[in-house]
Protein backbone atom coordinates (compact mmCIF):
# COMPACT_ATOMS: atom_id res chain seq x y z
CA UNK A 1 0.00 0.00 0.00
CA UNK A 2 2.82 2.53 0.57
CA UNK A 3 3.36 2.05 -3.90
CA UNK A 4 -0.26 3.94 -3.39
CA UNK A 5 0.84 6.84 -1.70
CA UNK A 6 4.12 6.96 -3.83
CA UNK A 7 1.56 7.37 -7.20
CA UNK A 8 -0.23 9.80 -5.44
CA UNK A 9 3.13 12.15 -4.92
CA UNK A 10 4.22 10.84 -7.96
CA UNK A 11 1.26 11.71 -9.64
CA UNK A 12 0.95 15.48 -7.89
CA UNK A 13 -2.30 14.50 -6.13
CA UNK A 14 -1.03 14.66 -2.11
CA UNK A 15 -0.42 18.58 -1.14
CA UNK A 16 -0.59 17.92 2.29
CA UNK A 17 -1.64 15.52 4.76
CA UNK A 18 -1.79 15.38 8.82
CA UNK A 19 1.35 13.23 9.29
CA UNK A 20 2.59 11.34 6.26
CA UNK A 21 4.37 8.79 7.77
CA UNK A 22 1.36 7.55 9.66
CA UNK A 23 -0.91 7.92 6.82
CA UNK A 24 1.34 5.16 5.09
CA UNK A 25 1.18 2.67 7.99
CA UNK A 26 -2.73 3.41 8.25
CA UNK A 27 -2.88 2.22 4.57
CA UNK A 28 -0.72 -0.44 5.36
CA UNK A 29 -2.57 -1.61 8.09
CA UNK A 30 -5.44 -2.98 6.12
CA UNK A 31 -8.69 -1.74 4.96
CA UNK A 32 -9.43 1.65 5.57
CA UNK A 33 -12.98 3.35 5.27
CA UNK A 34 -12.24 6.77 4.31
CA UNK A 35 -14.70 10.02 3.12
CA UNK A 36 -15.42 12.36 1.04
CA UNK A 37 -17.86 15.16 0.59
CA UNK A 38 -19.82 17.16 -1.53
CA UNK A 39 -21.66 19.94 -0.96
CA UNK A 40 -25.39 20.52 -3.15
CA UNK A 41 -24.60 24.26 -4.36
CA UNK A 42 -25.59 23.59 -7.86
CA UNK A 43 -27.52 21.04 -9.61
CA UNK A 44 -24.38 19.02 -10.87
CA UNK A 45 -21.20 18.83 -9.82
CA UNK A 46 -18.50 20.44 -12.27
CA UNK A 47 -15.04 19.62 -13.48
CA UNK A 48 -13.16 20.92 -10.25
CA UNK A 49 -14.85 18.26 -7.94
CA UNK A 50 -13.80 15.35 -10.48
CA UNK A 51 -10.00 15.74 -9.06
CA UNK A 52 -11.91 14.40 -5.71
CA UNK A 53 -14.39 11.66 -7.73
CA UNK A 54 -11.47 10.36 -9.26
CA UNK A 55 -9.65 10.15 -6.16
CA UNK A 56 -12.12 8.42 -4.42
CA UNK A 57 -12.03 5.83 -7.06
CA UNK A 58 -8.20 5.27 -6.95
CA UNK A 59 -8.55 4.66 -2.95
CA UNK A 60 -11.34 2.12 -3.48
CA UNK A 61 -8.98 -0.03 -6.56
CA UNK A 62 -6.42 0.36 -4.21
CA UNK A 63 -8.28 -1.84 -1.48
CA UNK A 64 -10.29 0.65 0.58
CA UNK A 65 -13.95 1.60 1.36
CA UNK A 66 -15.56 4.86 0.22
CA UNK A 67 -17.76 6.64 1.77
CA UNK A 68 -19.51 9.31 -0.45
CA UNK A 69 -20.91 12.10 1.44
CA UNK A 70 -23.40 14.86 -0.50
CA UNK A 71 -24.14 17.11 1.94
CA UNK A 72 -27.98 17.97 2.50
CA UNK A 73 -27.46 19.71 5.66
CA UNK A 74 -23.63 21.79 4.54
CA UNK A 75 -25.74 22.70 1.15
CA UNK A 76 -28.15 24.60 2.65
CA UNK A 77 -25.03 27.16 3.73
CA UNK A 78 -22.29 26.34 1.86
CA UNK A 79 -18.39 26.90 2.71
CA UNK A 80 -17.88 30.29 2.69
CA UNK A 81 -16.18 32.02 -0.10
CA UNK A 82 -13.48 34.92 0.44
CA UNK A 83 -15.71 37.24 -1.82
CA UNK A 84 -19.22 37.52 -0.62
CA UNK A 85 -21.81 35.69 1.75
CA UNK A 86 -23.32 32.94 -0.22
CA UNK A 87 -26.96 33.33 -1.48
CA UNK A 88 -29.02 30.50 0.65
CA UNK A 89 -30.64 28.22 -1.51
CA UNK A 90 -34.39 27.03 -0.03
CA UNK A 91 -33.92 23.36 1.58
CA UNK A 92 -36.99 21.69 -1.29
CA UNK A 93 -34.04 23.08 -3.92
CA UNK A 94 -31.06 21.60 -2.49
CA UNK A 95 -32.48 18.24 -1.41
CA UNK A 96 -33.58 17.60 -5.51
CA UNK A 97 -30.21 18.61 -5.86
CA UNK A 98 -28.56 15.62 -3.40
CA UNK A 99 -30.53 13.55 -5.22
CA UNK A 100 -29.19 14.04 -8.99
CA UNK A 101 -25.30 14.51 -6.98
CA UNK A 102 -25.78 11.30 -5.74
CA UNK A 103 -26.80 9.97 -8.79
CA UNK A 104 -23.67 11.64 -10.77
CA UNK A 105 -21.15 10.19 -8.16
CA UNK A 106 -22.84 6.70 -8.32
CA UNK A 107 -20.83 5.48 -11.64
CA UNK A 108 -17.27 6.17 -10.09
CA UNK A 109 -16.90 3.94 -6.93
CA UNK A 110 -18.48 0.32 -7.50
CA UNK A 111 -21.39 -1.02 -4.39
CA UNK A 112 -20.37 -4.00 -3.67
CA UNK A 113 -17.50 -6.64 -2.89
CA UNK A 114 -15.07 -6.04 0.29
CA UNK A 115 -14.94 -2.33 -0.51
CA UNK A 116 -18.12 -1.31 -1.41
CA UNK A 117 -19.30 2.28 -1.29
CA UNK A 118 -21.76 3.87 0.44
CA UNK A 119 -23.90 6.79 -0.57
CA UNK A 120 -24.29 8.83 3.06
CA UNK A 121 -26.14 12.38 3.60
CA UNK A 122 -25.56 14.74 6.45
CA UNK A 123 -28.72 15.88 7.20
CA UNK A 124 -29.52 12.71 8.20
CA UNK A 125 -27.57 13.05 11.54
CA UNK A 126 -27.56 17.11 11.23
CA UNK A 127 -31.00 17.41 11.11
CA UNK A 128 -32.34 15.83 13.99
CA UNK A 129 -30.20 17.95 16.20
CA UNK A 130 -31.30 21.01 18.02
CA UNK A 131 -29.57 24.40 18.33
CA UNK A 132 -29.05 23.61 22.19
CA UNK A 133 -28.01 19.85 21.44
CA UNK A 134 -25.62 21.54 18.78
CA UNK A 135 -23.79 24.09 20.77
CA UNK A 136 -23.75 21.88 23.42
CA UNK A 137 -22.05 18.70 21.95
CA UNK A 138 -20.42 20.25 19.24
CA UNK A 139 -19.99 23.60 19.57
CA UNK A 140 -18.07 23.58 22.57
CA UNK A 141 -15.15 21.55 21.63
CA UNK A 142 -14.45 24.40 18.90
CA UNK A 143 -11.88 27.33 20.11
CA UNK A 144 -12.94 30.85 18.37
CA UNK A 145 -9.14 32.10 18.33
CA UNK A 146 -8.86 29.14 15.39
CA UNK A 147 -11.72 29.68 14.13
CA UNK A 148 -10.58 33.13 13.52
CA UNK A 149 -7.29 32.10 12.00
CA UNK A 150 -8.69 30.09 9.24
CA UNK A 151 -7.49 32.11 5.49
CA UNK A 152 -11.32 32.34 4.36
CA UNK A 153 -12.47 33.56 7.82
CA UNK A 154 -9.27 36.08 8.00
CA UNK A 155 -10.12 37.89 4.48
CA UNK A 156 -13.80 38.05 5.34
CA UNK A 157 -13.89 40.11 8.51
CA UNK A 158 -13.07 43.48 6.98
CA UNK A 159 -16.24 43.12 4.88
CA UNK A 160 -18.38 40.74 7.15
CA UNK A 161 -19.31 37.10 7.41
CA UNK A 162 -22.56 36.11 9.23
CA UNK A 163 -22.73 33.21 11.43
CA UNK A 164 -24.07 31.24 9.10
CA UNK A 165 -20.93 30.72 7.83
CA UNK A 166 -18.64 31.42 10.37
CA UNK A 167 -19.75 27.91 11.81
CA UNK A 168 -19.67 25.95 8.82
CA UNK A 169 -16.62 24.14 10.06
CA UNK A 170 -18.29 22.92 12.72
CA UNK A 171 -20.74 21.08 10.68
CA UNK A 172 -18.05 19.53 8.63
CA UNK A 173 -16.19 18.54 11.19
CA UNK A 174 -19.39 16.84 12.93
CA UNK A 175 -19.54 14.87 9.84
CA UNK A 176 -15.94 13.61 10.24
CA UNK A 177 -16.91 12.49 13.96
CA UNK A 178 -20.47 11.10 12.61
CA UNK A 179 -18.64 8.90 10.05
CA UNK A 180 -16.05 7.53 12.56
CA UNK A 181 -18.79 7.03 15.19
CA UNK A 182 -21.39 5.27 12.77
CA UNK A 183 -18.86 3.78 9.98
CA UNK A 184 -15.60 3.64 11.46
CA UNK A 185 -13.69 6.33 8.95
CA UNK A 186 -10.73 7.20 9.61
CA UNK A 187 -9.48 9.06 6.99
CA UNK A 188 -10.99 12.32 4.65
CA UNK A 189 -9.53 13.37 2.06
CA UNK A 190 -10.55 16.97 -0.52
CA UNK A 191 -9.45 19.70 -1.77
CA UNK A 192 -6.90 22.28 -0.98
CA UNK A 193 -9.30 25.09 0.30
CA UNK A 194 -10.74 22.59 2.50
CA UNK A 195 -7.14 22.14 4.76
CA UNK A 196 -9.12 24.16 7.78
CA UNK A 197 -12.15 22.28 7.82
CA UNK A 198 -10.88 19.07 7.37
CA UNK A 199 -7.68 19.32 10.07
CA UNK A 200 -10.57 20.79 12.53
CA UNK A 201 -12.45 17.53 11.70
CA UNK A 202 -9.37 15.89 13.12
CA UNK A 203 -8.78 17.84 16.15
CA UNK A 204 -12.37 17.55 16.86
CA UNK A 205 -12.55 14.09 17.22
CA UNK A 206 -9.40 13.39 19.03
CA UNK A 207 -10.99 16.20 21.66
CA UNK A 208 -14.21 13.99 21.59
CA UNK A 209 -11.85 11.00 22.19
CA UNK A 210 -11.69 9.42 19.02
CA UNK A 211 -9.27 8.32 16.59
CA UNK A 212 -6.61 8.61 15.72
CA UNK A 213 -7.70 9.95 12.14
CA UNK A 214 -6.03 10.82 9.41
CA UNK A 215 -6.73 13.12 6.25
CA UNK A 216 -4.99 14.56 3.63
CA UNK A 217 -5.56 17.33 0.78
CA UNK A 218 -4.98 17.42 -3.27
CA UNK A 219 -4.00 20.40 -4.83
CA UNK A 220 -5.86 23.31 -6.46
CA UNK A 221 -6.31 22.87 -10.39
CA UNK A 222 -4.41 25.47 -12.14
CA UNK A 223 -4.17 26.63 -16.36
CA UNK A 224 -0.87 27.94 -17.34
CA UNK A 225 -2.85 30.96 -19.39
CA UNK A 226 -4.10 32.39 -15.60
CA UNK A 227 -7.53 31.40 -16.53
CA UNK A 228 -9.51 29.31 -13.92
CA UNK A 229 -9.32 25.53 -14.19
CA UNK A 230 -12.81 24.11 -15.20
CA UNK A 231 -14.22 27.12 -17.47
CA UNK A 232 -14.94 27.78 -20.84
CA UNK A 233 -15.90 31.27 -21.97
CA UNK A 234 -16.27 31.86 -18.33
CA UNK A 235 -19.16 29.42 -18.16
CA UNK A 236 -18.38 26.04 -15.48
CA UNK A 237 -18.01 23.11 -17.80
CA UNK A 238 -20.71 20.66 -16.15
CA UNK A 239 -20.57 16.94 -15.37
CA UNK A 240 -24.28 16.51 -15.93
CA UNK A 241 -24.71 16.04 -20.31
CA UNK A 242 -27.83 18.46 -20.07
CA UNK A 243 -25.59 21.55 -18.86
CA UNK A 244 -22.36 20.75 -20.64
CA UNK A 245 -23.01 18.44 -23.68
CA UNK A 246 -20.53 15.21 -24.01
CA UNK A 247 -19.03 17.29 -27.00
CA UNK A 248 -17.98 20.30 -25.39
CA UNK A 249 -16.72 18.47 -22.41
CA UNK A 250 -14.42 16.37 -24.89
CA UNK A 251 -13.40 19.43 -26.83
CA UNK A 252 -12.34 21.01 -23.22
CA UNK A 253 -9.88 18.43 -22.42
CA UNK A 254 -8.43 18.11 -26.18
CA UNK A 255 -7.90 22.08 -26.12
CA UNK A 256 -5.73 21.51 -23.01
CA UNK A 257 -2.50 23.70 -23.10
CA UNK A 258 0.55 22.21 -24.15
CA UNK A 259 1.93 23.94 -20.68
CA UNK A 260 -1.09 21.77 -18.68
CA UNK A 261 -1.57 18.61 -20.27
CA UNK A 262 1.12 16.81 -18.65
CA UNK A 263 -0.07 17.79 -15.07
CA UNK A 264 -3.54 16.76 -16.24
CA UNK A 265 -2.55 13.97 -17.06
CA UNK A 266 -0.91 12.81 -13.86
CA UNK A 267 -3.61 14.40 -11.95
CA UNK A 268 -6.92 12.75 -13.89
CA UNK A 269 -5.61 9.53 -16.07
CA UNK A 270 -5.54 5.99 -14.64
CA UNK A 271 -2.88 5.21 -17.32
CA UNK A 272 0.40 3.55 -15.85
CA UNK A 273 3.43 5.87 -15.23
CA UNK A 274 5.20 4.26 -18.32
CA UNK A 275 2.29 5.55 -20.18
CA UNK A 276 2.00 8.59 -18.63
CA UNK A 277 6.01 9.42 -19.57
CA UNK A 278 5.69 8.10 -22.96
CA UNK A 279 2.28 10.40 -23.59
CA UNK A 280 4.61 13.05 -21.86
CA UNK A 281 7.53 12.25 -24.31
CA UNK A 282 5.33 12.67 -27.58
CA UNK A 283 3.88 15.88 -26.29
CA UNK A 284 7.59 17.44 -25.92
CA UNK A 285 8.72 15.75 -29.38
CA UNK A 286 5.49 16.35 -31.74
CA UNK A 287 3.01 19.01 -29.81
CA UNK A 288 1.35 19.70 -33.18
CA UNK A 289 0.21 15.76 -33.31
CA UNK A 290 -1.86 16.49 -29.56
CA UNK A 291 -1.74 12.90 -28.78
CA UNK A 292 -1.79 13.71 -25.14
CA UNK A 293 -4.29 15.90 -24.88
CA UNK A 294 -6.20 13.27 -26.70
CA UNK A 295 -5.66 10.40 -24.83
CA UNK A 296 -6.93 13.03 -21.94
CA UNK A 297 -10.04 13.71 -23.73
CA UNK A 298 -10.95 10.22 -24.84
CA UNK A 299 -10.51 8.36 -21.09
CA UNK A 300 -12.38 11.58 -19.41
CA UNK A 301 -15.00 11.70 -21.35
CA UNK A 302 -15.61 7.53 -21.37
CA UNK A 303 -15.39 8.01 -17.45
CA UNK A 304 -17.88 10.39 -17.22
CA UNK A 305 -20.35 9.83 -19.85
CA UNK A 306 -18.97 6.28 -21.40
CA UNK A 307 -17.63 4.87 -24.52
CA UNK A 308 -20.76 5.02 -26.83
CA UNK A 309 -20.81 8.88 -26.22
CA UNK A 310 -16.91 9.29 -26.51
CA UNK A 311 -17.11 7.63 -29.59
CA UNK A 312 -20.06 10.02 -30.98
CA UNK A 313 -18.01 13.13 -30.10
CA UNK A 314 -14.66 11.85 -31.62
CA UNK A 315 -16.79 11.11 -34.49
CA UNK A 316 -18.53 14.27 -34.79
CA UNK A 317 -14.77 16.02 -34.39
CA UNK A 318 -13.64 13.73 -37.61
CA UNK A 319 -16.99 14.50 -39.40
CA UNK A 320 -17.05 18.34 -39.14
CA UNK A 321 -13.76 19.23 -40.71
CA UNK A 322 -14.71 16.08 -43.44
CA UNK A 323 -13.03 13.40 -42.18
CA UNK A 324 -15.85 11.38 -41.78
CA UNK A 325 -19.66 10.60 -42.58
CA UNK A 326 -22.10 13.24 -41.19
CA UNK A 327 -24.94 10.95 -41.66
CA UNK A 328 -23.14 8.66 -39.25
CA UNK A 329 -24.00 11.68 -36.49
CA UNK A 330 -26.44 11.58 -33.85
CA UNK A 331 -29.08 14.72 -33.70
CA UNK A 332 -28.20 15.72 -29.98
CA UNK A 333 -23.94 15.21 -30.97
CA UNK A 334 -24.40 16.80 -34.01
CA UNK A 335 -26.06 20.01 -32.57
CA UNK A 336 -24.10 19.93 -29.52
CA UNK A 337 -21.31 20.10 -32.02
CA UNK A 338 -22.83 23.00 -34.02
CA UNK A 339 -23.89 24.90 -31.19
CA UNK A 340 -19.96 24.97 -29.69
CA UNK A 341 -18.75 26.04 -33.31
CA UNK A 342 -21.89 28.99 -33.46
CA UNK A 343 -25.37 27.51 -34.49
CA UNK A 344 -27.55 30.27 -36.49
CA UNK A 345 -30.98 29.21 -36.38
CA UNK A 346 -33.34 29.54 -39.47
CA UNK A 347 -37.02 29.98 -40.41
CA UNK A 348 -39.01 28.99 -43.30
CA UNK A 349 -37.21 28.44 -47.10
CA UNK A 350 -33.31 28.63 -46.50
CA UNK A 351 -31.63 31.87 -48.10
CA UNK A 352 -28.49 30.90 -50.67
CA UNK A 353 -25.56 29.00 -49.54
CA UNK A 354 -23.84 32.64 -50.01
CA UNK A 355 -26.57 34.18 -47.15
CA UNK A 356 -25.88 31.39 -44.99
CA UNK A 357 -22.52 32.11 -44.85
CA UNK A 358 -22.85 35.06 -43.50
CA UNK A 359 -25.28 34.75 -41.47
CA UNK A 360 -23.79 32.62 -39.39
CA UNK A 361 -20.52 34.61 -39.41
CA UNK A 362 -18.10 32.83 -40.88
CA UNK A 363 -17.89 35.79 -43.40
CA UNK A 364 -18.38 39.72 -42.87
CA UNK A 365 -20.53 40.03 -46.07
CA UNK A 366 -22.57 38.34 -49.14
CA UNK A 367 -19.40 39.91 -51.09
CA UNK A 368 -16.90 37.70 -48.92
CA UNK A 369 -18.78 34.58 -49.21
CA UNK A 370 -18.99 34.81 -52.99
CA UNK A 371 -15.29 35.08 -52.55
CA UNK A 372 -15.05 32.25 -50.54
CA UNK A 373 -16.87 30.02 -53.03
CA UNK A 374 -15.39 31.31 -56.20
CA UNK A 375 -12.04 30.58 -54.44
CA UNK A 376 -12.65 27.08 -53.36
CA UNK A 377 -13.20 27.19 -50.24
CA UNK A 378 -16.66 26.95 -49.26
CA UNK A 379 -18.12 23.21 -47.99
CA UNK A 380 -22.28 22.81 -47.12
CA UNK A 381 -22.16 19.50 -45.26
CA UNK A 382 -18.24 18.68 -46.53
CA UNK A 383 -19.24 19.43 -49.95
CA UNK A 384 -17.79 21.90 -51.73
CA UNK A 385 -20.12 24.60 -53.52
CA UNK A 386 -18.91 26.23 -56.52
CA UNK A 387 -22.07 28.15 -57.87
CA UNK A 388 -21.80 31.59 -55.56
CA UNK A 389 -25.95 31.33 -56.24
CA UNK A 390 -26.36 28.13 -55.20
CA UNK A 391 -29.47 27.62 -52.50
CA UNK A 392 -29.80 24.04 -50.30
CA UNK A 393 -32.74 22.15 -51.27
CA UNK A 394 -34.73 20.64 -48.40
CA UNK A 395 -33.55 17.40 -48.13
CA UNK A 396 -29.58 18.53 -47.81
CA UNK A 397 -30.90 18.80 -43.95
CA UNK A 398 -28.72 16.51 -41.60
CA UNK A 399 -31.80 14.91 -39.85
CA UNK A 400 -34.19 17.16 -41.32
CA UNK A 401 -33.17 20.42 -39.58
CA UNK A 402 -29.32 20.79 -39.86
CA UNK A 403 -26.49 22.25 -42.28
CA UNK A 404 -22.62 22.10 -41.85
CA UNK A 405 -20.96 25.00 -43.13
CA UNK A 406 -17.61 24.86 -43.56
CA UNK A 407 -14.78 27.60 -44.64
CA UNK A 408 -11.96 26.33 -45.78
CA UNK A 409 -10.24 22.81 -43.45
CA UNK A 410 -10.71 24.31 -39.82
CA UNK A 411 -13.78 27.10 -39.41
CA UNK A 412 -16.99 25.76 -39.43
CA UNK A 413 -20.44 27.25 -38.21
CA UNK A 414 -24.12 25.39 -38.09
CA UNK A 415 -27.46 26.10 -39.38
CA UNK A 416 -30.62 24.57 -37.63
CA UNK A 417 -33.98 25.37 -39.31
CA UNK A 418 -36.93 25.46 -37.10
CA UNK A 419 -40.44 25.59 -37.81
Amino acid sequence: MSEFIDDLLWRGLLQDSTDLDELRKHLDSGQVTFYVGFDPTAPSLHLGHLMQVLTARRLQLAGHRPLLLVGGATGQIGDPRESSERTLNPPEVVAGWVDKIREQVRPFVTYDGDSAATLVNNLDWTGPMSAVSFLREVGKHFPVNKMLAREVVRARLETGISFTEFAYQLLQSHDYFELHQRHGCTLQFGGSDQWGNITAGVDYIRRRGGGPVHAFVTPLVTKADGTKFGKTEGASVWLDPQLTSPYAFYQFWLNTDDRDVNAYLRYFSFRSHAELEELERATAERPGAREGQRALAAELTTLVHGAEETAQVQAASQALFGRGSLGDLGAGTLRAALAEAGLVEVRGELPTVAALFRDSGLVGSLNEARRAITEGGAYVNNERVSDVEATVPADALLHGRFLVLRRGKRTFAGVERVS
